[in-house]
């Protein structure tokens, strides 16, 4: 709108300029050709005459000029006859004037013109290279001179701006003046002249004139205010504005707005001009209503780039650029990326396009209705798994399932796919299986003897945030991966060996959409842990559904609509509860579906080796627990000999001492040896027993 009124505006001083350089040029002629004095004053006349056929942008409806000119005009006329002695007064009361606003005031917008649109240039060219510093390699040094220059030549460019925009303002008063005092010299050197009082300039004619002159002192006042005033206004604008020249200012002291619903300013465009290559052009972009629209540099309105209904919004690094996100529509046939210049531009820029998606631009108050989804679109900005573990005290312990809205695929959902392999349709997908289109979100405890189908229980905790001492199920998981998906459907299928029933699977539940009007999807957060799989609501954070990890048996994308993507989950039970029953789940993503069935496999892998070493440490553990046995009992054994040699080394010291004992009595049993021979040996046995 700025750079349109300014058009305006300089269109306006076109047609200024060339007026007074006719009418220059006509006075001139007064000036210098004195034998040709009468032909001047006449196109003089008839120029003046013309003034109310000229289209002034801004002051073509101006009666009270072209009447005065006009009367003007009418005596100019009538004193065509002038002598050339009129040349040094008419030097001074008329050209010196015109000259002076041909020369000085009309150059100067030209200056001025010329300068405000180098500094735009200049201007541009440190945005394109503030644009492409480097987020990997990021240079101080660098960083700070390009952001001075973005700073100088944004504060040269506004008071340029300014001082440009205030010149052609003043341009206004400049030409009434220019036009009036030259006329009214040219009038006042000729009544001082010739005398003609009487005869041509009657009491009527100079009351005019004197009303001329008080009009022309009026409109010098009032545009010296007006210049006063618009000087103020520029001092105030340049202190207000100072922190806004930098490119990137303190997300602190100027904070994203999440609830917006209209958003406008300039974006880096990425157009791809080959294979590999791709440059950047900068437009000014805004919406209207549903759509995005961009608007080039000197064009008269704005053209169309995208439905922006029902579309989808994600940050994306793009060629080592920061701030860039995606825009991508509804079919998925067209997508843009975008680059804002500021932190603050980028977060609002996504959070407004989110909204519009989700068409709360229609509500009566959409900034209201934009606040109750802003915790969605903070996810979009920054998607993180963080939010899973903020909120898991958050999640409800158990659901009852209520009746989930089903469909019946019928024979007339379509003919065979010509993309299965040999396997017929029916050893793939049971005919007349029921499709299940809506996630039930957990909303009240189990019934008591209700059995919970595998993978699909929520879980409700202390509502005054207490875990209990309960351990995240996630919180040791070495993968956390999360995506934004939209539920198409899901049924139970008969084989879980190939990626053709999930292509199958897809056929049939987009066929029953499409017959029985099925068209809203529900929007969940897809966690992916080494443990489980998770379908989280955005809003409320609540497990709509879990998927054990090993209870993912087949996961696979759409082979040409790489969004679409479905794995099929084996659970105990179903319409024979004597055997297992495998059901296939159906998603949209966000040209995601590879990257999402690749994250599936790689937590399995995980999985799997973190068993391997579960296995390995438990065998390591039973070998520790046998030598730790066999050490015990080896040490029990050394403690026996130490007791046993102990026990000789007593036995030992209590013989010696016996030894000597016995030689003090050595006489008494020489003595009584004859005794013993006496006795017998059942004698001598008694006496060395004694002994």
């Amino acid at each position: 709108q700025t750079r349109s009124l300014l058009g305006v505006f300089e269109e306006d001083a076109a047609a200024i300029s060339n007026y007074i350089n006719q009418l220059f040029q006509a006075m001139h002629r007064i000036y210098d050709a004195q034998n040709e004095l009468s032909a001047a004053t006449h196109l003089t006349s008839k120029l003046l005459k013309e003034y109310e056929k000229q289209r002034f942008p801004l002051g073509g409806d101006d009666e009270v000029m072209t009447s005065t000119l006009q009367q003007f005009a009418k005596v100019i006329d009538e004193l065509s006859s002038c002598h050339a002695v009129l040349s040094t007064q008419l030097a001074d009361a008329m050209m010196f004037p015109i000259t002076q606003f041909k020369e000085r005031d009309l150059k100067e917008i030209l200056t001025l013109k010329e300068v405000f649109q180098i500094a735009s240039n200049d201007h541009d060219a440190a945005i394109t290279r503030y644009s492409r510093l480097s987020k990997r390699r990021e240079n101080e040094k660098i960083k700070a001179e390009v952001t001075e220059d973005v700073y100088t030549s944004r504060k040269k460019q506004h008071q340029t701006m300014m001082h440009y925009f205030c010149a052609l303002n003043t341009l206004q008063y400049k030409k009434k003046i220019s036009l009036l005092e030259p006329l009214l010299g040219y009038m006042q050197a000729q009544i001082s002249f010739f005398k003609m009082g009487s005869e041509n300039l009657t009491e009527q004619l100079e009351e005019f004139l004197t009303n001329i002159g008080t009009s022309v002192q009026n409109v010098r006042r009032e545009m010296d205010c007006e210049v006063e005033n618009m000087q103020q206004t520029i001092e105030d604008l340049e202190v207000a504005s100072d922190p806004l020249y930098l490119p990137d200012p303190d997300p602190t002291k100027f904070p994203a707005h999440r609830n917006l619903t209209r958003k406008a300013g300039y974006l880096n465009a990425r157009n791809k001009t080959g294979l590999v290559s791709s440059s950047w052009e900068r437009q000014f972009y805004f919406t209207q209503g549903g759509n995005l629209m961009s608007q080039a540099r000197g064009d008269v309105a704005g053209g169309l780039v995208m439905d922006i209904d029902n579309c989808s919004v994600m940050a994306v690094d793009c060629e080592d650029r920061r701030y860039c996100f995606q825009i991508t529509s509804f079919d998925g046939k067209k997508s843009s990326i975008l680059q804002a210049e500021s932190k603050k531009d980028y977060e609002e820029w996504i959070c407004t396009i989110n909204n519009i998606s989700k068409q709360i631009y229609l509500s009566e108050n959409p900034e209201e209705m934009a606040a109750r989804v802003n915790q969605s679109a903070l996810e979009a900005v920054t998607p993180s798994p963080s939010f899973q573990q903020r909120h898991e005290s958050m999640r409800p312990a158990g659901q009852s399932r209520p009746p989930a809205r089903r469909t019946s695929s019928t024979g007339s959902l379509g003919s065979d796919s010509a993309a299965l392999s040999a396997l017929s349709l029916d050893s793939l997908v049971a005919p007349d299986t029921p499709i299940q289109f809506d996630i039930i979100s957990p909303v009240s405890e189990d019934l008591p003897g209700q059995a919970k189908s595998s993978g699909q229980s929520g879980r409700r905790t202390n509502p005054f945030g207490e875990s209990g001492g309960s351990k995240s199920e996630t919180e040791d998981s070495i993968l956390h991966q999360l995506f934004i998906v939209r539920f198409l459907g899901s049924m139970e299928v008969k084989s879980d060996e190939s990626p053709d029933v999930v292509y199958e699977t897809m056929r049939q539940i987009l066929a029953a959409r499409a017959i029985h009007n099925v068209f809203r999807m529900t929007e969940s957060h897809l966690l992916v842990t080494c443990d489980c799989l998770k379908l989280i609501d955005p809003q409320t954070q609540v497990t709509r559904l879990r998927f054990p990890l090993p209870n993912v048996v087949l996961c696979a994308t759409h082979q040409e609509n790489k969004r679409l993507f479905g794995f099929v989950l084996r659970t105990a039970g179903g319409r024979a509860e004597s055997r297992q029953t495998s059901i296939c789940y159906i998603f949209e993503s966000n040209n995601e579906g590879e990257k999402i069935c690749d994250s599936v496999g790689l937590a399995k892998q995980i999985a799997f080796h973190a068993e391997l070493d579960r296995k390995a440490s438990e065998k390591q553990k039973e070998i520790d627990r046998v030598k730790e046995k066999q050490q015990k009992e080896l040490n029990k054994q050394k403690q026996i000999e130490k007791d046993l040699e102990e026990q000789s080394r007593l036995i030992a010291a209590s013989s010696r001492s016996n030894q000597s004992s016995a030689e003090g009595q050595f006489v008494v049993l020489s003595s009584s040896q004859s005794e013993d021979s006496d006795l017998g040996e059942d004698g001598k046995k008694k006496r060395e027993s004694e002994a």
